[in-house]
């Protein structure tokens, strides 16, 4: 294989990138091209203030066979680290970007290629929000003591989703009797205001559209710090990034013409992916946010999405959705000094 480490963001290689994602490991937004290069463009919305780039490609005869989207930064915990693009708050799914077939020579060589051709010292891999099914787990939990590495498993956070049967009242039998009778309550009581209510997606003037989801967002007090000038402007990014490739799902519930919630979903490849919410306090009466879910589940089962994934994070609401539990890992492999010469020498690399 031939190796090139990116210091900057490869265009050139965006179409390669997205189509190989489709037959890759991991196919989740997280790792579409326009997401990482929006995500990285502020660095996480400043998480990552002294990160470096070290974004690695794999090729074999001009094809792309994999993607490690990587960075460095010189001393997060007291040592020099790798960590994928992504990490940490704001990208809840995160892996390599490789067909299963590849994987195994990928890592392989990949570890040949961090260990002996770049021109900084690291002493950590830390790879977060893995999921716990992903084949890279698997993988490397193999690998790793082959070659004398220390390897850290650990489970960090709930991601409930719920399967979807494909009908909106199979769905409703599938829940719990009381969470089915609440979910309608909420509905009819909510269907007959006085205003009218109605829900739509943002389809012209999403940049408009974003910028209200925004401003919902921030009438909550924990939100509205989590959203600085810096992060506001990587959520806009990220939110137009997918709208302009077709994968932006904004959906807004209104009454009497105001907007009383919002959710700022992906709507990507069958499965639909919460990414946040945000809602209108004076509406908080008519339950707004679960109104709207309970819109956005009846269309995903009537339009063919087989998940709908609430990600990170095990707020009491999901379950009274239906939503089950999975998880993401982080997965840290420590160096060791004799770990690089044992593996021998790197295919062909390249500098960007």
């Amino acid at each position: 294989m031939k190796w090139i480490l990116h210091t900057q963001f490869p265009e050139y290689l965006k179409d390669a990138w997205n189509t190989l994602l489709e037959e890759a490991i991991t196919n989740v937004p997280f790792l579409r091209y326009e997401y990482l290069a929006a995500w990285w463009e502020t660095r996480g919305g400043g998480e990552w203030p002294r990160a470096q780039l070290a974004l690695v490609t794999a090729h074999e005869q001009e094809r792309l066979i994999g993607v490690a989207p990587l960075f460095f930064v010189p001393e997060p915990q007291g040592r020099p680290t790798l960590l994928f693009l992504g990490s940490v708050e704001i990208s809840d799914y995160l892996d390599f970007i490789v067909r299963p077939a590849d994987l195994e020579r990928f890592v392989d060589g990949l570890w040949v290629f961090l260990t002996q051709e770049l021109p900084f010292e690291w002493q950590a891999l830390d790879l977060y929000n893995l999921i716990e099914t992903s084949p890279t787990l698997s993988v490397l939990n193999t690998w790793s003591p082959q070659h004398h590495l220390t390897l850290q498993v650990e489970r960090l956070q709930p991601s409930p989703y719920i399967p979807l049967p494909g009908d909106w009242e199979a769905y409703l039998a599938s829940l719990d009797k009381k969470q089915r009778h609440e979910i309608r309550r909420k509905l009819r009581r909510a269907e007959g205001h006085t205003s009218m209510v109605c829900w739509y997606c943002a389809g012209e003037n999403v940049e408009a559209e974003v910028e209200a989801f925004l401003d919902l967002m921030a009438q909550d007090e924990d939100k509205a710090a989590f959203l600085t000038p810096v992060m506001r402007q990587t959520l806009r990014r990220i939110a137009l990034a997918a709208a302009a490739h077709g994968y932006l799902q904004l959906a807004f519930l209104e009454i009497g013409k105001e907007k009383a919630a919002a959710y700022f979903n992906f709507d990507y490849h069958g499965r639909v992916y919460v990414y946040n919410t945000g809602f209108n306090r004076r509406f908080n009466d008519l339950s707004p946010g679960w109104v709207l879910l309970s819109y956005l589940l009846q269309w995903a089962n009537q339009n063919g999405r087989k998940e709908f994934d609430f990600m990170r994070g095990d707020e009491a609401y999901k379950y009274r959705f239906g939503a089950i539990n999975r998880y993401v890992v982080r997965v840290t492999l420590l160096r060791q000094p004799a770990s690089a010469s044992a593996l021998g020498a790197a295919s062909t690399s390249v500098q960007e």
